[in-house]
């Protein structure tokens, strides 16, 4: 039997073993249910008494005795609606918390912060930050300078990238510094003309700037720096760029 999913509804290893117990003896004293289950009664009538107010238990005067009874396990489902019952109110809750926090931060002038990725996991999780910081903006458009050795990790990390993107209605402009490269859907893109290659994919985005590119031993690595100037002066730099590179 899987009693670790009991154990995910918030029942104690405790708590699992007496409403087991329960089920599997049937009607039960306090006395009896503490024997067959190896726990002093004391111990034994307070789990009762949560198990009955979970809804899982019931009991009846036998006599001079309460004998307890476990309800149709069809029950367990009311820990479910319980537990989902939380989790959307700590959701609604954290909602309103986080812009909360955010005007913290920004009140605070913070400096640059930075984090670092390795690997195709790492990429993923700053293309994921991309689709998602560019949805939550105003405008729902970033830039790129695109370097031809990085696309291939970007493709690999998340294959279905452009693609939803698009379902998303995220337009991005793109600078290719080398030749090479296409455009998909709501995306325009210019070529700088140089023959060099660069290994370093740059995004510039809601506030952030992200660098993809590979180490020294060839893995793929990335950085999302997050800084409102160092986005806006970027930002200006390549939106001159692009005004100025034909067609």
């Amino acid at each position: 039997m899987n009693i670790i999913l009991l154990k995910k509804l918030g029942l104690s290893d405790k708590e699992v073993k007496v409403y087991l117990g329960l089920l599997e003896y049937g009607a039960s004293s306090v006395r009896s249910l503490s024997a067959a289950v190896g726990l002093n009664r004391g111990t034994v009538y307070d789990i009762l008494k949560k198990l009955r107010d979970f809804g899982l238990v019931s009991y009846y005067q036998h006599k001079t005795k309460q004998k307890f009874i476990a309800e149709d396990p069809s029950k367990l489902a009311v820990l479910v609606e319980r537990e989902e019952q939380r989790i959307n109110k700590i959701k609604a809750d954290l909602g309103s918390l986080i812009p909360e926090l955010k005007s913290v931060q920004d009140k605070g002038g913070q400096g640059p912060t930075s984090k670092y990725y390795e690997g195709k996991s790492g990429i993923r999780l700053i293309l994921e930050d991309v689709l998602k910081s560019v949805a939550d903006s105003s405008k729902s458009e970033y830039y790129i300078y695109s370097a031809t050795n990085a696309s291939e990790d970007i493709y690999s990390a998340y294959p279905n990238f452009t693609k939803d993107r698009i379902k998303a209605r995220i337009k991005v402009k793109a600078i290719s510094l080398a030749k090479g490269g296409s455009t998909s859907g709501l995306d325009e893109r210019r070529w700088l003309g140089t023959d060099e290659d660069s290994a370093t994919f740059c995004l510039i985005y809601s506030g952030k700037l992200a660098y993809i590119s590979r180490d020294n031993k060839g893995k793929p690595v990335g950085v999302i720096i997050e800084n409102k100037m160092i986005y806006e002066t970027q930002k200006i730099i390549f939106l001159q760029l692009w005004n100025l590179i034909k067609k």
